[in-house]
């Protein structure tokens, strides 16, 4: 499974952006996928995840309420709809797909970042 990731810009502090996480090569319909960011200097950090059917989704304290994650299986493709953005939002940001015993498939990511 190859993933790329794009939707990143530069926005305002306030603003929103949605990035897109496409997958290509088999179908990701049965992974649960995920969301992870990294700030300049800092370790990657989880933002999200949704289970396979789209039905199940965990947040990190940090994006809760202000980011929504979905997912289209037709498309082989996830989401992630990013509002009132903070500066502290600022990075780069990757999708994974959860392959179970044998880890995860990450995409290349896409910067995000928000100016104060």
């Amino acid at each position: 499974v190859q993933l790329q990731a794009s939707g990143g810009g530069l926005v305002q502090a306030g603003g929103s952006l949605r990035l897109s996480c496409a997958a290509s090569g088999r179908t990701i319909s049965t992974n649960e996928m995920g969301w992870f960011r990294q700030a300049p200097g800092k370790e990657r950090e989880f933002v999200v995840r949704i289970s396979s059917s789209g039905t199940i989704t965990y947040y990190s304290d940090s994006v809760k309420g202000r980011f929504t994650v979905s997912r289209d299986n037709a498309k082989n493709t996830v989401y992630l709809q990013m509002n009132s953005l903070k500066p502290e939002d600022t990075a780069v940001y990757y999708c994974n797909a959860d392959r179970g015993y044998y880890g995860y498939y990450w995409g290349q990511g896409t910067q995000v970042t928000v100016s104060s």
